[in-house]
């Protein structure tokens, strides 16, 4: 850690969904391109993420252990935030979930419910709240981290897909909207990635999770340098590399995944 007035020379970053997987990841580039760090997530592994950075960097990290898929939480996350008077140079939009299997017949309403909530209501709170901060400010850059599966549907991940579907449309729009506001936006869409997505959705033993997938930490610095010149999205994988599910992949698990 660093004093006060040191931070204020330094850009602050704003990551979330940052103990594991792409924000992790994120987080850590961040880190070493010499950004002050706000890292949240839902799990208390959160401090550990903070405390490994914090030694390799010579930089300010303030970790949150918060469930953004609620609105209240969102915004105490926001508060915290405004309570800092500094300006946020860049907001990378990570946390997400997923939620795998028959709609019909396996998957359960609360957790996609859970996963909306996540995925897209809270992705749009913080972005109102934050962007507005930004555009005020005349700077920014905003990261979206979609998925190549917003691209077209996705059976057996119906929900999840639609989720992302609707941060790509989201990211895509703003960016036209912000166009003259000094605030870029950016979405990045990795094909399958080697992150715990997969037992969080209860994929453990289908092909998707056996099949070759991207390096997180490729994905998020792919992410990091696409941010950084303002690229409209950048496309790690395609979909010719994604698996698609089926109705068999679920006949060794078909117990319902929470969030």
């Amino acid at each position: 850690m660093t004093d006060a007035t040191q931070t204020t020379f330094r850009p602050l970053a704003v990551v979330t969904g940052s103990s594991s997987g792409i924000g992790l990841e994120l987080a850590r580039i961040f880190a070493k391109n010499g950004y002050d760090l706000v890292i949240v997530a839902e799990n208390d592994r959160i401090f550990e993420v903070r405390d490994q950075i914090a030694a390799q960097a010579a930089i300010d990290v303030k970790a949150y252990e918060i469930d953004l898929s609620n609105f209240t939480n969102v915004e105490e996350f926001y508060h915290l935030l405004k309570n800092l008077n500094r300006p946020i140079h860049a907001l990378a939009l990570n946390a997400g979930v997923g939620v795998a299997g028959s709609f019909a017949k396996q998957t359960s309403l609360e957790d996609e419910l859970t996963m909306i909530n996540l995925n897209v209501v809270s992705t749009v709170h913080l972005a109102k709240r934050v962007v507005s901060m930004m555009v005020r400010e005349g700077h920014g850059k905003v990261l979206f981290t979609s998925a190549v599966a917003s691209l077209a549907p996705e059976p057996y991940e119906a929900v999840y897909a639609a989720t992302k579907a609707f941060v790509q449309s989201f990211a895509m729009a703003l960016r036209k909207e912000l166009a003259s506001t000094g605030v870029s936006v950016t979405a990045l869409l990795p094909s399958a990635t080697n992150t715990n997505f997969f037992h969080r959705a209860g994929l453990e033993h289908t092909r998707v999770a056996r099949a070759k997938k991207n390096d997180p930490a490729l994905v998020a610095q792919n992410g990091f340098e696409g941010l950084m010149k303002g690229e409209e999205q950048v496309m790690v994988g395609s979909l010719s590399d994604e698996e698609h599910l089926k109705d068999e992949d679920f006949s060794i698990n078909k117990t319902e995944h929470s969030h």
